[in-house]
């Protein structure tokens, strides 16, 4: 017999249904109703932070890790501009998202009421879809469609927005079943064709990317690269996604890319472009592959139909999930022996070299202390970062073994490290999560110290401090040279940001006194944070700022 509801328990109860097992919020008196639904509920982790924009970034990683819609509860008005940047990484990122936002009563809508806005002209094009729920009976389908939406074809994010009256409004009406994820299979046409093309292919080159990989797909993955004798790349952050150990990896298309690889995607005859958009960032600003046409014959293989033809016209389109594109792989007959030796030996050799160290000025080596780091950790432990000129150190010296073990915003968001890092330990608590950040980084969401704290989150946060906005700095150096405004920062101590949070700490200033550290702050089995201090000179793995201003005045 159907019992009346509160639209809040309504909505607690949709989101039991759906598996929903946490949700990251800023409690705001807009969804009162809901929170006190979720009072009562033990198998929903509700997560506090104190920023929306940290709440968002954490539902945002949530979803990567797990591939499960990642749930984030905001408040109408400022609460949903902070939460802003957490949708926008989920746009770009494709990753499945749910922002559930409350909103004033029904009956001041249109008067531009207390914190009011307009959600659907707020979101416009950086969501999947905007679901208003008028009627609390209607609540289990618009839950229902959210999942749906969020999950299938390309993923990305949902905003589900709540009347602060329908909320506390009752009904009578059934939930609905768990939303069932639809992953689209290639057609064996397809496969024909990829294999012809791979037949008579004399430099193909993989790039794989995107999300939703599950492990076996991965190892399908793998079998059929050696099997063919494909060299492998990776996609702009997304390095965990082939096996970086494997001898078939060549490295990562992305910023700061092996000049030896760009070199290899702009020559090849055939490029398997797979869970990938095709992106800014790994097509180096649209130059490796040239749009509309590009010069290389371009597989593409994507699960979001919309995607494919958008920016660049393929050879051979595959609507397809990496799920069941790298299981149908399985089936293609492999030549006798692999195909292309030399070549996937030459790109391997070049990426193992591009790997090693170099050294800089300053007695802390970041490119000695992430390689060390690489050695340190298992091969689940998860790294994240945000935006900035230390992550091209992680992503160029880290060796990426396990699925899932990066977490790392494609959109370029700067603050993303420390939430992510947060909600990848709520998810894997028995992993090791590794959190990198700059020092301007670090502030934008450094406040989320206190939930890592509050929920007792043993993450490891690495604030490499070089004095300034070091990316900024850099194309400043470049392009207006001897013209460097603003980009200089005056930080606080970090060590003791830290420890008023209550927060093991430590300074590192030389390299064979990282990992030292690194193991007593693992030790304390709760939130630790290591500060780098690097040279300013340092400003990439492959320049200073000393030579940047020599090549412009040479």
């Amino acid at each position: 017999m159907l019992q009346t509801r509160t639209g809040g328990r309504i909505l607690v109860d949709a989101l039991r249904r759906h598996g929903t097992d946490h949700i990251f919020c800023v409690p705001g008196e807009s969804f009162l109703a809901a929170l006190d639904a979720l009072h009562d509920v033990t198998d929903i982790r509700t997560v506090v932070c104190r920023q929306e924009g940290g709440a968002s970034m954490m539902a945002e990683a949530h979803g990567k890790l797990t591939g499960r819609p990642g749930i984030c509860m905001v408040t109408r008005g400022p609460g949903v501009a902070n939460a802003m940047s957490g949708v926008h990484i989920a746009a770009q990122d494709s990753t499945p998202l749910i922002l559930f936002v409350g909103q004033v009563g029904r009956d001041m809508a249109g008067r531009e009421a207390f914190q009011e806005v307009e959600y659907r002209v707020l979101f416009a094009d950086m969501v999947k879809a905007v679901e208003q729920v008028e009627d609390p009976a209607r609540m289990p389908e618009i839950v229902s469609r959210a999942f749906h939406t969020a999950v299938n074809g390309r993923a990305g994010p949902v905003v589900v927005v709540l009347p602060e009256d329908m909320l506390v409004a009752e009904a009578k009406v059934p939930d609905t079943g768990p939303y069932h994820r639809s992953e689209a299979a290639p057609a064996d046409e397809h496969l024909a064709q990829l294999a012809q093309l791979l037949n008579s292919a004399e430099r193909p080159l993989a790039i794989v990317g995107g999300h939703g990989w599950r492990q076996e797909a991965r190892e399908a993955f793998e079998t059929f690269a050696s099997r063919w004798g494909l060299p492998v790349a990776a996609a702009f952050r997304f390095q965990d996604r082939f096996n970086n150990t494997h001898d078939h990896y060549v490295g990562d298309v992305g910023i700061g890319i092996n000049p030896v690889l760009a070199e290899a995607v702009r020559n090849t005859d055939l490029l398997l472009a797979i869970g990938i958009r095709l992106g800014e960032m790994t097509t180096g600003g649209y130059s490796l592959l040239v749009p509309p046409c590009p010069r290389q014959q371009l597989v593409h293989v994507y699960p979001g139909i919309e995607e494919l033809g958008r920016v660049y016209q393929p050879t051979l389109a595959i609507n397809a999930g990496p799920n069941r594109f790298a299981q149908a792989l399985l089936g293609l007959e492999p030549p006798p022996a692999p195909r292309w030796p030399a070549l996937r030996a030459a790109l391997r050799e070049s990426y193992l070299a591009w790997r090693q160290p170099v050294a800089h000025p300053g007695p802390l080596q970041l490119g000695a202390t992430v390689d060390g780091l690489t050695n340190e950790l298992p091969d689940d432990a998860i790294i994240t970062n945000g935006a900035g000129n230390y992550s091209a150190w992680v992503h160029r010296h880290y060796c990426f073994r396990g699925l899932p073990s990066q977490l790392a915003p494609t959109s370029g968001s700067m603050g993303y490290g420390l939430p992510a890092a947060i909600a990848a330990k709520l998810a894997y608590p028995e992993r090791t999560v590794v959190a990198f950040a700059g020092d301007g980084c670090f502030l934008m969401t450094g406040q989320e110290l206190a939930t890592a704290v509050q929920y007792a989150v043993a993450v490891i946060i690495i604030v490499v401090n070089n004095g300034m906005y070091g990316t900024i700095r850099m194309h400043q150096e470049r392009h207006y040279p001897g013209r460097v405004s603003n980009t200089d920062l005056v930080n606080p101590d970090f060590c003791l940001l830290a420890a008023a949070y209550g927060v093991h700490s430590e300074k590192v200033r030389a390299t064979a006194d990282f990992l030292p550290a690194f193991r007593r702050a693992q030790a304390t089995g709760a939130p630790a944070l290591l500060e780098l201090e690097i040279d300013p000179e340092t400003i990439s793995p492959t320049a200073t700022v000393s030579n940047l201003r020599a090549a412009v005045r040479g």
